[in-house]
């Protein structure tokens, strides 16, 4: 049966954080609030666990789960070769909806889906999950939905898809809006923007000028 805790209350939220944070360490699903939309999380180093997180919204392992982190300095250990202008990029947006998609330590033992050696890693501008990612470190976290229907805006629409696969869910109210974040490569010498979001490829080349734009 999942539990629902309401963290605009702060009884709930103490306890909702401790209990998504317990239930994502056994290799459960929670559901969280972020900036953009919710977003359903599993630990990103637990690969049954990212494998039912799939499951769960219909997805194949050819669309892999984003990593979401509650620091910058997380990505020391999680990603290589990771150049000046990426973090050029953290500096200026971040936390916010940008996702960044870099090329991930090779040492690591994770099953994110078919990556191809990268990660598209954010730090979401929402305090609930930003808590929640600093108690319990990155999480992989996809839209809180099943694949071809409408990301959900708040928990009711989330529950109402996702159900008892998911132990825990983070109700924080409706969220900011359903602007997905932009997507930008540094896996390459010159960043390129793969997805228009929340930000817009004049914006970002106010920090990086020489941004490419995928076509």
């Amino acid at each position: 049966m999942a539990r629902r805790y309401d963290t605009n209350d702060a009884t709930d939220r103490v306890t909702g954080l401790r209990e998504a944070a317990s239930a994502v360490r056994r290799g459960e699903l929670v559901v969280l609030p972020t900036d953009t939309v919710y977003g359903i999380g599993a630990d990103a180093f637990a690969p049954e666990a990212v494998g039912d997180l799939l499951e769960a919204k219909g997805r194949g392992r050819n669309m892999p789960s984003p990593v979401l982190i509650g620091s910058p300095n997380t990505l020391h250990g999680l990603v290589t070769d990771f150049s000046e202008m990426a973090w050029e990029l953290v500096d200026a947006f971040w936390p916010g909806a940008l996702t960044l998609v870099a090329k991930h330590q090779p040492s690591l033992q994770w099953d994110l889906g078919e990556t191809r050696g990268t990660v598209a890693v954010r730090m979401p501008l929402h305090p609930v999950a930003i808590e929640l990612l600093t108690e319990f470190g990155p999480m992989a976290v996809s839209s809180a939905n099943l694949t071809g229907h409408p990301a959900p805006e708040d928990c009711d629409a989330a529950q109402q898809m996702l159900g008892d696969s998911v132990s825990v869910y983070l109700d924080g109210g409706p969220t900011p809006g359903i602007v997905p974040s932009s997507i930008v490569d540094v896996t390459r010498e010159v960043p390129v923007l793969l997805r228009a979001g929340a930000l817009s490829a004049e914006e970002l080349r106010k920090v990086v000028p020489d941004l490419e734009v995928a076509n």
